[in-house]
């Protein structure tokens, strides 16, 4: 029965593709490389250390770090979205719906600690969560269950009766390699791109959500 929901963070609890979209962007202009988008978007959901070597040459990589280049992407990306950054349609009412029926909550993101204390604080969603498990606590990135198996162990329950909210491929074989229910939300890609996905259900937005839809994932 469902006991936990775990919840990406970019493209979830935040609608930030765009945002992360422009930091790359401006990240490789700066260094003088190209960072076109049909590059990048199969990317999206997997940690700096696949990301990178995706956008950039590997001698590049080797001389300045993956790092030390990783904090400057993702300062460039705080920048950006310092003034504007909200959590996701719908979010926080879902939050309070599933907290007022005793489901515990945990964050589960390939992002650096530094990252997701930044949205989680600035969205005013810090203390909406009972677990947090971030890519700096993990040694493998998504598509690697490492993450949400940690998230799932924080708030002290088995896998089988945690929910997984994602938004990307990488995070889809995560959810479902740890054995956790999955739900897509089409944000970072169109719906009938996640279609083709392995999900028990898909949504728009947090709208369509409620403690009983849910639940009724383990009738």
């Amino acid at each position: 029965m469902l006991k936990g929901i775990i919840f990406d963070m970019d493209g979830v609890l935040v609608d930030n593709r765009d945002a992360h979209f422009q930091s790359f962007q401006e990240f490789c202009r700066r260094h003088g490389f190209d960072c076109p988008a049909d590059k990048l978007l199969p990317l999206f959901g997997k940690g700096n250390e696949d990301i990178m070597p995706g956008i950039l040459p590997q001698d590049f990589i080797d001389e300045h770090g993956l790092e030390k280049l990783s904090a400057e992407k993702e300062a460039i990306y705080r920048e950006i979205v310092a003034d504007t950054i909200a959590p996701a349609d719908g979010l926080v009412e879902f939050l309070q719906d599933v907290r007022a029926h005793g489901i515990k909550t945990a964050v589960g993101s390939s992002g650096p600690t530094e990252n997701v204390d930044f949205v989680l604080e600035r969205c005013g969603i810090a203390d909406r969560f009972d677990a947090i498990a971030n890519g700096d606590m993990v040694t493998n990135a998504k598509p690697d269950p490492e993450v949400f198996l940690l998230a799932s162990r924080l708030m002290g329950l088995p896998n089988e009766d945690t929910l997984v909210i994602e938004d990307s491929f990488a995070g889809f074989e995560a959810a479902n390699k740890a054995g956790s229910k999955l739900i897509g939300i089409a944000t970072t890609y169109p719906m009938e791109q996640l279609r083709t996905g392995k999900t028990d259900m898909l949504i728009n937005s947090f709208r369509e959500l409620d403690y009983k839809t849910v639940a009724t994932l383990w009738d």
